[in-house]
């Protein structure tokens, strides 16, 4: 009994065939059957007397067909994966031809019984019954093997499209992911000796940053778990720079069970500690904060900067930015966007990205 409640529980196995109940795909299926009938209706009659008789008629018929299939095969769906490609392909289709040929019998069989089908029975009675069957699963064979072909091989460009994107954003990840650790592992070493305590709480927010940054990737992750991320590395490099390091966290006004992009707000806190504070005998305050304005998300992160940092800026300024933007390409595909100003003695960036993703999801 436990196996078989385990059992029950799998999900589902990723299958190449779309959800057909989707109001999308059902729009997709009632117009892809309407230019099916209207290219039969064409090659029958051309733009003859009758044609829009006869395009009602075909669409009526072909309509039936369609959707009756639609909704065998979005039924069926789960089972149609568990089979695998071929099994369920073949399956599929065997479905489709199924469809085809009962919705075709009752037609002809409710035409041949007297039954008025209005402008259907007209061209039914006037065939062989072999020969309209035959032809109806002909047709259905051809469109049906087309249709779930172009399905499998739009189905495996995708995943290609989602795996070469997610293998990129892992590289980009894993080249900002060490810039912070050499810098914590010599405030480590440097606290060894002069304060154990210190230098054990360090090496616990060392692991705890290395196991956010290391576990599964995430696209989005809560506001509230980006913010710890970041105090995290905080508290690290505070210990370096003492006093002279100060965060103002301004994000009292976007809830904490807000979708961010995941390690993101990390990396521009060191940017900014690392291009600003670091630089800057004195230290200085790094402004984070938050907000939302109608249907985007913004959050900022403004530094203080040396003066003349534009002329003797660190290079690997550029190329964090870059990696945080072409990691935000991926994700949102064009929809966010991280803006970078450069003021007299303060730098600040500012990332948006949209709303409607920004909901914890369910």
């Amino acid at each position: 009994m436990p196996e078989s409640a385990a059992a029950a529980e799998e999900p589902t196995p990723p299958f190449y065939l779309p959800d057909l109940c989707a109001p999308r795909m059902v729009l997709g299926i009632v117009l892809t059957t309407e230019l099916i009938a209207l290219l039969l209706t064409t090659a029958r009659l051309g733009l003859a007397g009758g044609f829009w008789d006869d395009l009602a008629r075909t669409s009526l018929f072909l309509l039936w067909i369609a959707l009756g299939a639609a909704g065998t095969l979005c039924a069926l769906r789960p089972r149609l994966a568990r089979l695998g490609v071929e099994r369920g392909s073949a399956v599929a289709l065997v479905l489709l031809l199924t469809v085809t040929g009962l919705v075709s019998e009752l037609a002809w069989w409710a035409v041949a019984y007297g039954f008025d089908l209005g402008y259907l029975g007209e061209p039914l009675s006037g065939h062989g019954h072999a020969a309209f069957l035959l032809g109806n699963l002909a047709i259905s064979l051809i469109v049906g093997g087309i249709l779930l072909r172009y399905s499998y091989v739009t189905d495996q460009w995708r995943q290609n499209v989602e795996g070469e994107a997610r293998a990129r954003i892992d590289a980009l990840q894993a080249r900002i992911r060490p810039h912070f650790l050499y810098n914590s592992m010599n405030t480590i070493a440097a606290l060894t000796r002069s304060n154990p305590i210190e230098a054990e709480r360090a090496v616990e927010d060392l692991a705890d940053l290395f196991r956010a940054s290391l576990s599964e990737v995430r696209d989005e992750v809560r506001l509230s778990d980006e913010v710890e991320i970041a105090r995290t590395y905080q508290r690290i490099e505070q210990l370096r720079l003492g006093a002279r390091l100060r965060v103002d966290w301004q994000l009292d006004s976007l809830p904490g069970d807000t979708l961010v992009p995941g390690m993101f707000l990390q990396p521009l806190l060191e940017n900014a500690i690392y291009h600003g504070i670091e630089r800057l005998p004195g230290g200085g305050t790094v402004v984070i904060s938050a907000r939302r304005d109608g249907a985007t998300v913004e959050i900022g992160v403004d530094n203080p900067l040396p003066d003349g940092a534009a002329a003797s800026g660190r290079g690997g300024n550029r190329i964090a930015l870059a990696n945080l933007r072409e990691r935000l390409a991926l994700l949102y595909a064009g929809s966010a966007e991280l803006d970078t100003q450069e003021f007299p003695g303060r730098f600040v960036a500012r990332l948006r990205f949209p709303a409607e993703r920004a909901a914890l999801r369910s």
